[in-house]
C-alpha cells in the first residue's frame, strides 16, 4: 500500500532531521548493512576460534582443564560462525566473496587491523 503525500513529507522531514541532527550515525546508516554486520561476526569468531585452538595446543598437554577450555572456545566460535553466516545467506556470502576478490583479504580485513592498532596502542 503506497504512503499518501502527507505521509510522504512527514517521512521526508523525519529523515531530514535525522541527517541534520546526528550525520555520524546516519553516514554509518546508509553504509551499514545486514550482510555486514554478520560478516563482521563471522571475522571474531573466526579469530576466537584460532584462539581456541592456540589454547587448546599450547596448554593441552600440561593441563587438561585448559585444553577442554580451548575446545569449548572452539566449539561456540564455529557455532556462532555458522549461525552468522546462514543469517548472511547466499546473497551476502556473494558480496563478501566478490569483496575480497575485488580488493584482496588484506583490504578487506585492513579496517579491522587498523582499529586492532589503535586499540592496543601505547602512548609514546
Amino acid at each position: 500500500m503506497p504512503l499518501s503525500e502527507e505521509e510522504q513529507r512527514i517521512l521526508h522531514e523525519i529523515e531530514r532531521n535525522f541527517y541534520e541532527h546526528d550525520p555520524d550515525f546516519a553516514a554509518r546508516v546508509r553504509r551499514e548493512t545486514v550482510y555486514r554486520h554478520a560478516g563482521r561476526n563471522c571475522k571474531w569468531s573466526a579469530l576466537a576460534f584460532l584462539g581456541g585452538l592456540a589454547i587448546l595446543v599450547v596448554w593441552f598437554s600440561t593441563s587438561l582443564l585448559l585444553g577442554l577450555l580451548g575446545f569449548f572456545i572452539m566449539l561456540f566460535s564455529a557455532i556462532y560462525f555458522e549461525r552468522n553466516l546462514r543469517n548472511m545467506g547466499r546473497a551476502g556470502w556473494q558480496q563478501v566473496t566478490k569483496s575480497v576478490r575485488a580488493h584482496g583479504l588484506s583490504e578487506t580485513l585492513g579496517d579491522t587491523q587498523r582499529r586492532l592498532r589503535e586499540r592496543f596502542k601505547r602512548g609514546d
